[in-house]
């Protein structure tokens, strides 16, 4: 019998490229390259090198200087004459049609910048046709300003002199601008069908959300990888999907959760994430209809993070965006296990930053800031879940009473099986 030769699929080799500008420090934008890196991985790549500019701002031509695109290029043929071939370079930041023409014509690989990486990751974790539908209407918002680049091998033909040719012949059409045209029109009537499909999908959404009873809805949000799901999983005892990778869930899923004899819905949603695309947020607007609709937001913070207030600002600018600021709201902080801080010599007069915040000095922080409204858990480890269920008790039992006064509890009493 004939075997099968196996052989290893190598997994794309990628180059990160951000810049430092004044509005973004060195510090800044090393943090921004380690989360387009975790992008990168998720979407099945692996980094081998990383490039950073001072700039005052993006060159309007190819992003970075002229001198460091050389560099970049210069890199890619060394690694090419070695064998190790680069499959792509990202780019921290949207690229316009010029910058990705110019870019692509200078190093001859992919270009990829963090929009159109996000949304990669968007399409391979996509599973429903609601979230796939969502998906594919980004991906033409993101491909329809940046069509002429696909079109560079047909540029407007026209030569001699005379009426209809040559420099200034107005009303001449070359073969690119009429298949530009086309894929246009197709692209719009293609862009208009998936907006009906999600209102079709987002008026049964609304019908499913009024057969639910009276009951108080919370939803989870947070930045991405956070553990939401992990968190669903363990209140909900249901099997939602998580995993240590970003958007792991693109589609908002709902339980039932019964605290003591207190029932209510508990949905967990797509994460934030810094630079995202306002179209990517529109097109998941009725994934997000869960935040809208809620009662009560449980903010899910990932306090092991170093960055994690940065992450904070970045989801309430997001809530902030979509009409939702206003909601009550919980801080829950996940990942005390993971917590890491810096102890500062005896010696040291600088004022203590927040790297020199041990856990409990964080706690009473947050606490004496927010009171009630913060709480510090591990949903992988199980610590402080007991605290957080009486918190939520309390907080979706003094809705239920505001919301629904004379709607008596569904049950005297729930005792939880071992």
């Amino acid at each position: 019998m004939k075997e099968f030769i196996k052989t290893e699929v190598k997994a794309e080799t990628a180059i990160l490229v951000g810049l430092i500008t004044k509005e973004q420090s060195e510090r800044k934008t090393n943090e921004y390259l380690d989360e387009l890196e975790f992008l990168a991985e998720t979407a099945g790549a692996v980094t081998v090198k990383r490039f950073t500019q001072r700039l005052d701002g993006p060159s309007s031509v190819t992003y970075v200087g002229k001198g460091k695109l050389e560099e970049i290029r210069a890199y890619i043929l060394a690694e090419e004459e070695a064998e190790r071939e680069v499959g792509m370079v990202i780019f921290d930041d949207e690229l316009s049609a010029k910058q990705l023409r110019n870019i692509e014509k200078e190093l001859g690989v992919k270009i990829l910048d963090r929009t159109s990486l996000i949304l990669d990751i968007f399409a391979m974790r996509a599973q429903t046709a609601n979230a796939k539908t969502q998906v594919e209407l980004a991906q033409y918002r993101y491909m329809l300003p940046r069509l002429q680049r696909l079109w560079t091998h047909l540029e407007r033909q026209g030569g001699g002199s005379g009426s209809g040719g040559g420099k200034g012949s107005v009303g001449l059409r070359g073969p690119g601008e009429t298949q530009l045209e086309m894929d246009r029109r197709i692209i719009l009537n293609r862009m208009a069908l998936l907006k009906q499909r999600l209102a079709d999908i987002d008026r049964q959404k609304t019908t499913q959300r009024k057969n639910r009873g009276r009951l108080i809805r919370v939803a989870l949000v947070g930045y991405t990888n956070v553990g939401k799901s992990t968190l669903i999983n363990l209140l909900a005892k249901s099997e939602v999907f998580a995993e240590n990778k970003l958007f792991a869930t693109l589609d908002t899923t709902v339980r039932k959760v019964i605290i003591d004899n207190l029932p209510f819905l508990l949905a967990d949603t797509v994460g934030f994430i810094r630079k995202l695309p306002t179209d990517l947020v529109d097109s998941f607007k009725s994934t997000l209809d869960e935040v809208r609709e809620a009662d009560l937001l449980v903010h899910v913070v990932d306090v092991s993070h170093p960055d994690f207030e940065e992450q904070i600002e970045v989801v309430n600018a997001t809530l902030h965006d979509l009409g939702c600021s206003n909601k009550p709201q919980l801080l829950l902080f996940n990942k005390m296990d993971a917590y890491t801080w810096t102890e500062k010599d005896e010696d040291d007069l600088t004022p203590a930053t927040r790297e020199n915040l041990s856990l409990p000095d964080l706690q009473s922080t947050w606490m004496a800031r927010l009171g009630r409204d913060a709480i510090f858990i591990s949903a992988r480890q199980k610590m402080h879940i007991d605290e957080l269920k009486q918190l939520l008790y309390e907080r979706v039992k003094e809705l239920h009473v505001q919301k629904y006064p004379y709607h008596d509890f569904l049950f005297e009493h729930y005792t939880e099986e071992a």
